[in-house]
């Protein structure tokens, strides 16, 4: 097992390179192979009500979990050309929601446009936001824009005790995280009388999978309320994916097995059915297309039978696809299941 290839400067390299580790893990067995014995496979898509757009990698924070890789280094970002492109492909659709993910996707110069856009198209927008971009002075009005156009946000706080959430995401991120979070409540945002959806996400810290969501957000809410005067709508949790800088910590801390090992243990068939490549379709910064956003960090695209690019974007073959499953997909299907919802099932 080598990390020679787990390199930020050789994308293509680094995919395969993780690819292959997933794939030859003595710790479980083929996904494909869980799927068939569940009679579940293929797993097909049941439709798009998801247009989820990866702007870039760029961010302002350099996370430990992240599936993304994303940095202040890092270059890839979405061009107005292809962000047209997107809203054509929307502007044919009834697609309601558009989830804008990264990097940090408000850094990104056409973030607001396609905010904009979307908007005008009637459709639902979610930013997926870092908290801390909210405090840079390149961005001093960005939660007045989020709220004038009334986007959900969805969140990232690892913990609401500083030490866990510095220790995934950076020295000083949850003192800067808790500051966001206040000023998007006096902004209206998670209050229970306003239409403002402040929604929080919640990955591990380590190789373990997430606890009961109801439970954990019970004790977030507690917490936030008591310590910060924090209010938010619904806390999401979210199982940390084997890809990426979280895969190169499970390797080098030789944790890879025992975790694999852990969301095989746990594979649950009832979470199939609500994975999030069902009704999601991801479109790359490049404008390449994938059945969801881990797939395209391992950039595992959408079947060859398929439009592979949003200029090409066919919704009669897209909303009925075959999904590109590989063994990282035990991350989704663990317990209760994984989206970027939260949980899909009750039954674990």
């Amino acid at each position: 097992m080598t990390l020679t290839l787990l390199k930020r400067n050789n994308p293509l390299a680094s995919a395969a390179t993780q690819l292959q580790l997933l794939a030859e893990s003595e710790a479980v067995p083929p996904f494909n192979v869980r799927l068939n014995q569940s009679g579940l496979f293929p797993l097909q898509a049941t439709g798009i009500s998801v247009l989820q757009l990866n702007v870039g990698k760029l961010c302002n924070q350099t996370c430990r979990h992240c599936h993304v890789d994303a940095g202040p280094d890092r270059t890839e970002t979405m061009s107005r050309e292809t962000a047209e492109l997107c809203i054509k492909a929307l502007s044919k659709t009834d697609i309601p929601t558009v989830d804008i993910t990264g990097g940090a996707p408000e850094l990104n110069p056409h973030f607001r446009w396609l905010v904009e856009q979307s908007r005008s198209l009637g459709r639902h927008v979610i930013d997926r936001c870092n908290l801390s971009v909210l405090l840079l002075p390149s961005q001093s009005d960005l939660g007045d824009f989020l709220a004038s156009h009334r986007v959900e946000i969805v969140a990232s706080l690892p913990y609401y005790r500083p030490a866990q959430t510095d220790a995934q995401r950076g020295a000083g991120v949850f003192d800067k995280s808790i500051e966001g979070l206040q000023l998007l409540n006096r902004l209206g945002y998670g209050l229970p009388e306003s239409d403002l959806i402040l929604n929080l996400v919640y990955n591990p810290v380590g190789a373990f999978l997430p606890p009961n969501q109801d439970s954990i957000e019970r004790q977030f809410r507690r917490e936030l309320a008591s310590r910060h005067g924090i209010q938010f709508t619904r806390l999401f949790t979210i199982t940390n994916m084997p890809i990426s800088r979280f895969l190169e910590f499970l390797v080098t801390s030789e944790n890879f097995d025992g975790y694999m090992s852990r969301l095989a243990s746990a594979f649950n068939p009832a979470a199939v059915a609500g994975v999030m490549c069902r009704y999601t379709l991801s479109v790359g910064w490049d404008g390449t297309l994938y059945d969801c956003d881990f797939n395209q960090m391992l950039n595992l695209r959408v079947g060859s039978e398929m439009p592979g690019h949003i200029r090409d974007f066919d919704p009669a073959k897209l909303y009925h696809r075959l999904i590109v499953t590989r063994n990282h997909c035990f991350g989704c299907t663990a317990g209760a299941g994984s989206s970027c919802g939260g949980t899909v099932t009750t039954s674990p």
